[in-house]
């Protein structure tokens, strides 16, 4: 099961490395960051099975909490594909959906195996204000009306407004992971946690540097 999540994230970590040379050396947006996106969609495909009855409530809330966060993303990733103007743009999504979509699929697992309700798909709905068990709201999660305003925008406006919301709703997924890592019992939970925070973190660090390069 581990390697199986290591080998999505680890994709996705690779697109992002590519993406990021792309976006220091060139202002062509269209060859390595394809080939990236490719390689990425092409190893998130397996689902991995259920992790262990071992776990606590921390384990619990990060499953619970990162499948409708998750959902979200691959949601404003779907976005980009119909209406991103830059092809990084459109190869970071595509390699962000490539990543969060089987990772759902394992949490949506554990959650099973522990008898404990998998949220289902909130299919936009706004998640910004879900309590997550100890009356926080959900960190990074968007808004009605900040989907609304992404889904209205198109071109580079809207190449711009989904890189700023993406480091936002990233920003929340890393603190929920640290969250995880730093109170989970679940050896599995605790691994996919660390993943997450690898991976997004150098998925901001790419999105930060692309946001300049957006013109128009």
């Amino acid at each position: 099961m581990k390697s199986t999540i290591r080998h999505a994230s680890y994709a996705a970590v690779s697109v992002v490395a590519a993406l990021t040379l792309a976006a220091c050396g060139s202002s062509d947006h269209s060859g390595a960051a394809h080939e990236s996106m490719s390689s990425a969609t092409g190893s998130a495909s397996v689902t991995a099975p259920a992790a262990s009855a071992d776990h606590n409530a921390a384990d619990v809330t990060f499953a619970t909490d990162m499948i409708p966060h998750h959902q979200q993303a691959v949601e404003m990733a779907d976005l980009a594909a119909e209406r991103a103007s830059d092809a990084q743009v459109k190869s970071l999504a595509a390699a962000i959906k490539a990543a969060q979509d089987p990772e759902i699929q394992t949490m949506s697992g554990w959650l099973s195996t522990w008898g404990q309700p998998v949220p289902s798909d909130t299919d936009g709905h706004d998640m910004s204000d879900m309590d997550h068990g100890d009356g926080a709201t959900m960190e990074g999660m968007m808004t009605d009306e900040e989907m609304q305003r992404l889904a209205a925008a198109s071109g580079a406006a809207f190449d711009r407004l989904w890189l700023e919301l993406m480091i936002k709703h990233h920003e929340g997924a890393v603190a929920m992971a640290e969250t995880a890592t730093a109170s989970g019992k679940n050896a599995d939970v605790v691994a996919l946690a660390k993943e997450i925070i690898t991976a997004q973190k150098a998925e901001i660090a790419t999105m930060e540097q692309l946001l300049p390069t957006i013109t128009g």
